[in-house]
C-alpha cells in the first residue's frame, strides 16, 4: 500500500533546504579562481561551484553534471567572456576525453598553477615553506609518455568496440587512434590498434589494453576471456607488423607471447638498464625522470662512505645510480616480484653493494633486520597515499637528509609535519612536471636534521 503523505517536510536547523539542482542545468558563472585541480571556481546562488574547463575571470554558461550539499560539479557548456590565457587545445577530443584537462591552459600556466597548489598546501596543511624553492623540473609538454593504459569496452547493442580513454567526468569511452601527450615511437601502433580489435572474432573478451615503449615497444592484452586462435594470430600480426613485442594477461601474471626480447628501459646519463615487465610501475615521463634522478643525486649528495635507504624502491630507479655513489643501499620495497626484479637489475648491472627486501611500508619498520646499523640518509618516493607509518621512524635510524619524491601534495605535507616534529628542516623543494597538460602535482622535498637536535 502506498505511503500516506502527510505533508510535513523536515528542515534543516539553518532554515530552509536549498533546491536540489538537477544535472544538466545551466547556469551563467563568473569564475573567480582556479582550484588545485584546474577547475574554475565560482559561487553563485549560496553554492561553489567547480567548472571543468574554465580559466579565472572567465564568464562562462556552465551545464550541472552533479551536485550535493552546497558544492555543485560542472562543465563550460559556453564561454561569454574569456581569459587571455586561453589558448586552442591542441587535441580534437580536449573537453571529451578525462585523459588531459589543462589542454585550454599555456604550459607556463599550467606549471604556475601546479606551484601554487604545492606551497599551498605545504603552508596550509604543514605550516612549512621551503628554506629554497627550486626551479622547476620541466620537459616536453607533448609526445612524453612512453606507457599508456587504454579501456576498452564492447556494446553488444551497436555491435561497436570502444578503445580508447575514459571520458571526462563519466565511464562512457572515448574513441582514439592518436594521442599528443603519447610517445611518437607509439602512435603508429595506437593508430593501428583499433581497427585489429575490431576486426576480433569475440571483441568483447578484450578488457584493456597497454602500450610500452622502452628498450622495446610493447603491447599488453588484457583478457577476461579466452581468445580463438584466428584472434591471436590477428594481434601477433599486428605486433609484427609494428615491431612490438606481444604480452598477453588473463587471471594471472602477464606473460610474453613466445620468447620475448629483453624489455626494459635506460637510464642514458647513469649508463643503466633496468628491466621491465607489463603491470610493473614505471615513471611514464622518461625526460623528466632522467632530470628528477639528476636533482635527487645533486640534493641527497650521497658520500662514498655512506649507508642510504630507498623506500618504495620499486625496480631500482633510484637505488641503482645511488649504489654507484655510495657504500652501500638498501632498497624495500612492497611487492615480492619488484624486489626480484630490482636484485635482478643491480647484477645485470654489476652492482653488488645494493640489497633489496621486501616489507609492508604501510605499517611501522619494527626491528627489520636490514634496518640496523643505521642509515646517513633515506630517499622514499611513495605512491599517493604517502608514507606516515614509516616517517616517524627516520631519525631513529640516524639519517641526517631526508629526500622525499611525491605524487600527491596533500600526503607530502602531511609527512613533512611528521618528519619537522622530529626536528627535520625543509631545506629545499620543487615541482616535477612530469605530466604536462593534466593537473597532477609531483614535487622533490629535502628535510636535513636540526644539528642541535639529538
Amino acid at each position: 500500500m502506498a505511503k500516506r503523505s502527510t505533508g510535513l517536510r523536515f528542515q534543516p536547523s539553518g532554515g530552509a533546504r536549498a533546491a536540489t539542482l538537477p544535472a544538466g542545468k545551466k547556469q551563467r558563472l563568473c569564475i573567480e579562481r582556479l582550484a588545485h585541480d584546474g577547475r574554475g571556481i565560482a559561487h553563485e546562488g549560496g553554492r561553489t561551484w567547480f567548472v571543468a574547463g574554465a580559466l579565472a575571470g572567465e564568464t562562462v554558461e556552465a551545464r550541472v553534471l552533479a551536485a550535493r550539499s552546497q558544492i555543485v560539479e560542472a562543465r563550460v557548456e559556453r564561454l561569454i567572456a574569456t581569459s587571455e590565457l586561453r589558448r586552442e587545445p591542441p587535441c580534437a577530443l580536449a573537453g571529451r576525453c578525462g585523459g588531459c584537462t589543462l589542454q585550454h591552459l599555456a604550459q607556463a600556466e599550467q606549471v604556475a598553477l601546479k606551484q601554487r597548489s604545492l606551497a599551498d598546501q605545504l603552508h596550509r596543511l604543514a605550516a612549512l615553506e621551503p628554506r629554497e624553492w627550486a626551479a622547476p623540473l620541466l620537459g616536453s609538454e607533448f609526445g612524453y609518455r612512453r606507457r599508456a593504459r587504454l579501456a576498452v569496452r564492447y556494446d553488444p547493442k551497436s555491435r561497436h568496440l570502444a578503445v580508447g580513454f575514459r571520458a571526462a567526468a563519466s565511464q562512457s569511452i572515448v574513441d582514439v587512434d592518436a594521442c599528443p601527450v603519447l610517445g611518437q615511437a607509439l602512435q603508429p601502433l595506437l593508430a593501428a590498434l583499433p581497427g585489429v580489435l575490431r576486426s576480433l572474432q569475440r571483441p568483447q573478451a578484450i578488457g584493456h589494453v597497454e602500450l610500452f615503449h622502452g628498450t622495446a615497444s610493447a603491447l599488453l592484452v588484457r583478457h577476461t576471456q579466452p581468445l580463438s586462435e584466428v584472434d591471436r594470430q590477428a594481434l601477433r600480426s599486428l605486433c609484427a607488423e609494428q615491431d612490438t613485442q606481444l604480452w598477453w594477461q588473463g587471471e594471472g601474471e602477464p606473460q610474453a607471447d613466445g620468447e620475448a626480447a629483453a624489455l626494459g628501459y635506460r637510464l642514458q646519463d647513469e649508463a643503466l638498464t633496468l628491466a621491465w615487465r607489463p603491470g610493473d610501475f614505471v615513471q611514464v615521463n622518461a625526460e623528466v625522470n632522467a632530470a628528477m634522478l639528476a636533482q635527487a643525486l645533486d640534493w641527497l649528495a650521497p658520500g662514498a662512505d655512506e649507508r642510504v635507504l630507498d623506500l618504495f624502491c620499486g625496480l631500482g630507479n633510484f637505488a641503482l645510480p645511488l649504489a654507484r655513489r655510495c657504500a652501500e643501499v638498501v632498497g624495500v620495497e612492497g611487492v615480492q616480484a619488484m624486489v626480484e626484479r630490482a636484485t635482478a637489475n643491480a647484477a645485470a648491472n654489476g652492482l653488488d653493494n645494493v640489497q633489496f627486501h621486501r616489507a609492508d611500508l604501510s605499517a611501522p619498520l619494527g626491528e627489520a633486520s636490514w634496518a640496523r646499523g643505521g642509515f646517513a640518509a633515506v630517499l622514499l618516493d611513495p605512491p599517493r597515499d604517502g608514507a606516515a607509518a614509516v616517517v616517524g621512524q627516520l631519525r631513529s635510524l640516524g639519517a641526517r637528509r631526508v629526500l622525499y619524491v611525491s605524487c600527491n601534495p596533500a600526503t607530502l605535507a602531511r609527512d613533512a609535519a611528521l618528519l619537522a616534529q622530529q626536528g627535520y628542516r625543509l631545506t629545499r623543494a620543487g615541482l616535477l612536471d612530469m605530466f604536462p597538460q593534466t593537473a597532477h602535482v609531483e614535487a622533490m622535498a629535502l628535510f636535513e636534521a636540526d644539528e642541535e637536535r639529538p
